[in-house]
């Protein structure tokens, strides 16, 4: 047991302060110090320094770590010239990021203070940097594949990592199964894999809507995907239009990334099965697609989350810098209000998103905290200056333990 005093402690709704917490794996109690070294005498004390914050850990729930090698390689600026470069490159992007490669990614994320990420896998190379990760993993292994003749051999690939994950044993790494996107995965393919993730009881997460090209194929089988699909996969329709791809997740709440490009009747779909949208903006920024309608999600009842995509399309993992973007990208959101909701999605609410006993400093919650060194009392903007300001960072606890 051990019980940490900071001067603050950050809450999902207020500001607490000159309390305790004691603690091993989860957070057992949160009282004035003299009370929990009474109940706990054996416990080892933390005093933190004048104008410290615990907060929860930051949860990066979408995150491609194998494409982690990109820096210029690829082209901004338009979602189908940069699809074309991801597959000119594709070979040379991923057999230059190995290990080294990919630990580092991990590395610059704990620096950051993310303590729980969602690593999306589309070939397992980075099962082993993620499975020895000090942070916690939710490992969607990713499904893809839009040709009815492969279905097979992609079905029999996608389970054989999927079964690869599930053999890591490890606390704080969970296997789980993402389907690439509506116009990239045959019907039949995601079928199998929802039934799978709902017998099984394992997160799901899917792009959905990313582009005004992915929904001029769905809707009319034209716009730019046409030429890409007919040139690349002699394919002249999409394989599901977007109803038939929601439909698969009816009941099972899934994490649906970017949703930029949806209209109000998807949306009231995502509303009434609990969905969640994974909002990164900057990754829609660099790719030419459209700023994600908060205000239609929030008038909808659709919880939205924020993650950093993979460095594929940023061009750092840093949940602070992603938080600040989106602050400064919806100018129309009341400023202080709008980066309390921003801290809650990349805390509690990605936390409740993933399924994760984590995302708050609470009693019974996990002991995923961080440590944030203040230049003096915080006031009631606190969520903004965390979000403008880029404060150090002190102290990462992961389940308990100290990182750094």
């Amino acid at each position: 047991m051990q019980i940490i005093t900071p001067n603050f402690i950050l809450t999902p709704d207020k500001l607490l302060e000159n309390l305790s917490i004691a603690f091993d794996k989860t957070i057992h109690k949160i009282a004035p110090l003299e009370e929990l070294t009474k109940e706990f005498p054996n416990a080892k004390v933390t005093t933190l320094q004048k104008n410290s914050l615990l907060l929860p850990g930051l949860i990066n729930a979408h995150v491609h770590i194998e494409f982690s090698a990109n820096k210029t390689e690829l082209s901004y600026g338009d979602f189908i010239n940069w699809l074309y470069s991801v597959i000119e490159n594709r070979e040379e992007l991923i057999n230059g990021c190995e290990s080294e490669c990919m630990q580092k990614a991990i590395d610059e994320m704990l620096a950051c203070g993310i303590t729980t990420f969602g690593a999306i896998s589309s070939h397992a190379m980075d099962l082993e940097v993620c499975a020895k990760a000090p942070q916690n993993v939710v490992f969607f292994n990713e499904l893809i594949g839009s040709q009815a003749t492969m279905a097979d051999a992609l079905f029999a690939d996608f389970k054989a990592r999927l079964d690869a994950s599930k053999a890591v044993k490890r606390e704080g790494f969970t296997p789980a199964i993402a389907i690439h996107s509506p116009y990239s995965v045959h019907p039949i393919l995601i079928k199998k894999a929802v039934e799978i993730a709902k017998h099984e009881k394992l997160k799901l997460t899917a792009h959905f809507m990313e582009s005004e090209a992915e929904r001029q194929w769905l809707d009319e089988n034209e716009g730019d995907f046409k030429e890409f699909f007919e040139k690349l996969l002699k394919q002249n329709y999409a394989v599901s239009d977007s109803k038939e791809f929601l439909d698969h997740f009816n009941g099972f709440s899934t994490l649906l990334t970017h949703v930029v490009k949806a209209n109000q009747e998807e949306l009231q779909t995502l509303s009434s099965n609990k969905h969640t949208v994974v909002h990164c903006p900057i990754s829609n920024r660099l790719l030419g697609n459209p700023t994600l309608n908060i205000k239609e999600l929030n008038d909808n009842n659709i919880r939205w989350i924020v993650a950093t995509d993979g460095l594929s399309s940023n061009y750092k993992l840093d949940l602070f810098e992603e938080m600040k973007m989106s602050l400064f990208m919806h100018s129309n959101a009341p400023l202080v209000k709008f980066a309390e909701a921003l801290i809650k999605g990349v805390t509690i609410h990605a936390a409740e998103a993933l399924g994760i006993n984590a995302g708050a400093i609470a009693e019974g919650k996990n002991a995923d905290m961080i440590v944030l060194d203040l230049d003096k009392e915080p006031n009631h903007e606190l969520a903004l200056h965390l979000i403008l300001h880029r404060y150090n960072i002190s102290k990462i606890y992961i389940n308990g333990k100290i990182i750094n």
